[in-house]
């Protein structure tokens, strides 16, 4: 399967471009194997080990499997690549750096030797030579410039070393072990419920190291899109592919969560027109039931496509009828998606639905037009409204929207418009600092 997608992706990437392959450690053998022999041994960068697991894992046999393998690879020796900075630990900053007798600010010398044989240099009054096989890192200008501004001292053997205060410091140079960077966990703010959700600290680091503001990043396993939402963040352009209609949804949500509307894009490949919904339920109902439930931006009940007896639900949604309350109140919609032939009976019996998992509303999307006994048999279930609660409107319980009053811009009536469906993601601050976290769980 990756094979003929990784031809592809070399054959499209720019020449100064890099790909990261993320995998786990029972497949990072074989695909190494692959990426070598596509993008050519000399081109491998590295071997990235992230840690995605903080606490301990007991195996059955053998040590705790708490890390993933990112491989790096570039389609030439002209690469882009920016080195990334992390912040020292405290620890490290103890251990190496001390306080300046004279102004207390912490410092630490470093050596300005390397490997390799070079001539002699100045420093102050002194002509020194470097040791055998060693040469001086710095022109003698740069030697010259330091000397008169006190950067370099000696020690007590007499070698000279430069004086590098931590205040001066940017960070510690990022290197192929990336253990600062911990995974999505159940209480974190950007966890969508995603299965396969990457940090967007560990994308944006990616993209930042391998690309420049303007250019062009693909991601072809898009998932829930954290790869565009970094590439967005840090103005770049995108693209994201993905397969299934659920994850287009959950892209969706998160841009508009996260962006508002500043995000401007184009989605290719899902239905636009009745004709095209039609064509897709022939296809594949689960994509068409998926990508129905995105017009109603609900979540699927079944994400695996199971095949099973069918329990009147296909998606859910949660309307929080308390906006500003730190802990909000929910009610519970059930989404119902049909796409074959409809009658009154399919509404009297997801009315039973609705009742029997304790729902305050109901959503019945059909590709048909629906008939007059199904629209009064919706209309018998009355109104709902929460009580006390200020500013929420009445609406009906049970909803019967056609797939072509969808497309043509037709609204669900809820209480309150403030849909938690989707856990929302991170508000991205303007540059007042504005915008804050918002965290809405089920």
């Amino acid at each position: 399967m990756m094979t003929p997608r990784l031809l592809e992706l070399h054959r499209v990437l720019k020449p100064t471009g890099s790909i990261y392959l993320h995998c786990d450690p029972t497949a990072s053998h074989y695909l190494k194997l692959v990426l070598d022999q596509i993008f050519d041994v000399e081109n491998f960068r590295n071997e990235i080990i992230w840690q995605k697991i903080r606490t301990k894992k007991s195996q059955t046999i053998g040590f705790g499997n708490v890390h993933d393998t990112i491989f790096a690879y570039s389609k030439t020796n002209n690469v882009c690549f920016h080195n990334q900075l992390k912040e020292f630990k405290p620890e490290y900053i103890k251990s190496h750096y001390k306080p300046d007798p004279n102004t207390g600010r912490l410092y630490r010398t470093v050596s300005l030797l390397q490997k390799g044989q070079g001539p002699t240099r100045k420093f102050g009054y002194q002509i020194l030579e470097p040791p055998t096989g060693m040469h001086w890192i710095w022109s003698q200008d740069r030697i010259n410039e330091a000397i008169n501004k006190g950067l370099i001292r000696f020690t007590s053997g007499g070698r000279p070393e430069k004086i590098q205060y931590l205040d001066e410091m940017k960070g510690d140079i990022v290197d192929d072990i990336w253990i600062d960077i911990p995974p999505v966990n159940p209480m974190a703010l950007e966890r969508l419920g995603y299965p396969t959700q990457k940090p967007l600290a560990l994308l944006e680091r990616i993209v930042q190291a391998s690309s420049n503001e303007g250019d062009i990043v693909l991601d072809p396993f898009c998932g829930c899109g954290t790869t565009i939402v970094a590439s967005e963040k840090l103005n770049r352009r995108w693209i994201g592919i993905d397969i299934t209609h659920l994850a287009i949804a959950l892209m969706k949500s998160r841009l508009q969560d996260t962006f508002s509307d500043s995000a401007k894009y184009d989605v290719i490949g899902e239905p636009t027109d009745l004709s095209g919904a039609h064509a897709l339920a022939r296809q594949d109902r689960y994509q068409f039931q998926w990508w129905a439930l995105s017009l109603v931006k609900a979540r699927p009940v079944d994400q695996n496509q199971k095949k099973g007896a069918d329990k009147g639900i296909d998606g859910i949604k949660y309307i929080n009828i308390t906006p500003g309350l730190k802990k909000p109140q929910t009610i519970k919609v059930v989404v119902q998606v049909k796409s074959g032939h409809v009658q009154v009976k399919d509404v009297r019996e997801f009315k039973t639905v609705i009742e029997n998992t304790k729902s305050e509303m109901g959503l019945f999307v059909t590709l048909e037009e629906p008939t007059a006994p199904m629209t009064q048999e919706a209309i018998s279930s009355g109104y709902y409204k929460p009580l006390g609660i200020i500013g929420a409107i009445q609406c009906p319980k049970v909803q019967i929207l056609t797939i072509e009053e969808l497309l043509n811009g037709k609204k669900v009536q809820y209480p309150m418009h403030d849909d938690i469906t989707f856990r929302r993601a991170e508000k991205v601050e303007d540059e007042e600092g504005e915008n804050l976290e918002i965290d809405f769980t089920k």
